[in-house]
């Protein structure tokens, strides 16, 4: 029996809830072993059904994971806590290159763009039961997809990029599914597929996106769904190249019942072209986020994919929120009509900061990774004595951890804030961080 922490509760609803108040306060941290359901049941004074359920309930919710005869455990990353625990306090005076965030020299004022919002056409309240979606953004957003070849199908406007892909899974997926997704890959959708019931299938990623006989024995092993990012892949910066892209529409067409969820939350920031994949299954969503390129608070990304999809995602997004702001989706509008923000010029920007770090490691006999996007990944063989070396060199980088499942140890940088001043310094302190020799170079 574990120390330190009483279970408590008759009913499974209260047991689950014990648990999962510990696993979110610490008091049970991830790893741990919980008792066998029948010994747990005997300690509770309870039938083994009810204990039983009680696991189904955590186990559904993100909070452990079964291993057959090795019993229960907290998982890793538990939905409660989620990765948010694997990360790096940064205490004065040492640089912040973990955070993931976008430069906010080159995120475009907003104030301008709400008030004209706001005072357009002096137009009345929007009420409940008024138009969810703003046409002008629909037109605009369509527009785009057309220029990039992304089939005609109906939009939705979301709150963000994990919106959307949590809701494309609640569409059609149900407890117990397995999702291949991209390892490594964006921690938040590591958390949010076991949150949601569902279970995780590791799929091996390159500079060029998930790898296709990856995504084949993860479809051939039952995976329903898979999810992709299209550009600026975090953390490793991969983007879908063509070759990739038709070799993995080849396997998808294999697999024509499985759920396909592209994010390309790198649109407005990227330099390399898009290559969907959408239409290789019969059920697609690709999504689109206003974050990175005009500010993470708008909290807005236009979907697009099949009829059933979307219109799933519309039914279940009115029974909830309804919808997102129309004075969001209007100041949206405002920002791309106006020109608020150069995409061409901020993915140069970026493509600069990261191609000179990329460059400085190399020449230092550092291997590392980012074709795209704000994130530079760095393959490492002591991830935590990698990264408590570089914070006691002032810098703080994001552990590999955050963004694996089972891929090889490594690093992200984040370079969106980089000068030319910082590349050398930083490429130095990496340099030295991972030791002497040839062996920097790990894959």
């Amino acid at each position: 029996m574990l120390e330190g922490y009483r279970f408590t509760g008759r009913r499974a609803a209260e047991i689950a809830a014990g648990v999962e108040h510990a696993v979110g306060t610490g008091e049970l941290e991830p790893g741990e072993l919980l008792p066998p359901q029948r010994e747990l049941a005997v300690e509770l004074g309870v039938n083994p059904n009810t204990v039983a359920a009680a696991y189904r309930i955590l186990r559904e919710r993100g909070v452990i994971e079964t291993a057959g005869r090795r019993g229960s455990r907290v998982r890793p990353a538990p939905a409660t806590t989620g990765r948010d625990h694997i990360r790096v306090d940064v205490p004065e005076g040492v640089r912040d290159v973990s955070s993931g965030n976008p430069d906010p020299a080159l995120l475009p004022p907003l104030a301008e763009a709400f008030a004209a919002a706001a005072a357009e056409g002096d137009r009345a309240p929007v009420l409940y039961g008024d138009v969810a979606v703003e046409p002008e953004l629909t037109r605009l957003a369509r527009a785009a997809l057309d220029a990039d070849g992304v089939p005609d199908g109906p939009l939705a406007v979301v709150s963000g990029s994990l919106d959307a892909v949590e809701r494309v899974l609640a569409a059609h997926l149900k407890t117990g599914d397995a999702v291949a997704v991209e390892d490594p890959g964006w921690g938040r959708t590591l958390d949010l597929v076991p949150a949601l019931g569902l279970r995780t299938v590791p799929v091996g990623v390159d500079d060029e996106g998930p790898l296709p006989d990856a995504v084949r024995a993860a479809l051939e092993a039952g995976a329903r769904a898979l999810i992709v990012t299209d550009r600026a892949q975090n953390p490793t910066g991969a983007a879908v190249s063509a070759p990739r892209a038709r070799a993995l529409r080849a396997v998808l067409r294999e697999h024509p019942g499985a759920l396909l969820i592209e994010d390309d939350h790198g649109h407005g920031i990227v330099d390399v072209p898009l290559h969907p994949l959408a239409g290789a299954t019969r059920h697609w969503a690709l999504v689109r986020s206003v974050a990175k390129a005009y500010g993470p608070d708008l909290r807005l990304a236009v979907l697009t994919g099949d009829t059933v999809t979307v219109d799933r995602v519309r039914g279940r997004q009115r029974l909830g929120p309804g919808w997102v702001s129309l004075l969001v989706q209007r100041a949206v509008v405002r920002l791309w009509t106006d020109g608020a923000v150069d995409a061409r010029a901020i993915a140069a920007e970026y493509g600069r900061r990261r191609c000179a770090l990329i460059d400085a490691l190399a020449e230092r006999g550092v291997t590392a990774h980012g074709v795209s996007g704000m994130n530079v990944w760095v393959p490492v063989p002591d991830e935590t004595g990698a990264v408590a070396r570089l914070l006691h060199a002032g810098w703080a980088v994001a552990p590999g951890a955050r963004f694996r499942l089972s891929a090889p140890p490594g690093m992200r940088i984040t370079v969106s804030t980089l000068t030319a001043d910082d590349t050398g310094p930083l490429a130095d302190a990496v340099a030295s961080a991972l030791g002497p020799g040839p062996g920097r170079s790990y894959v």
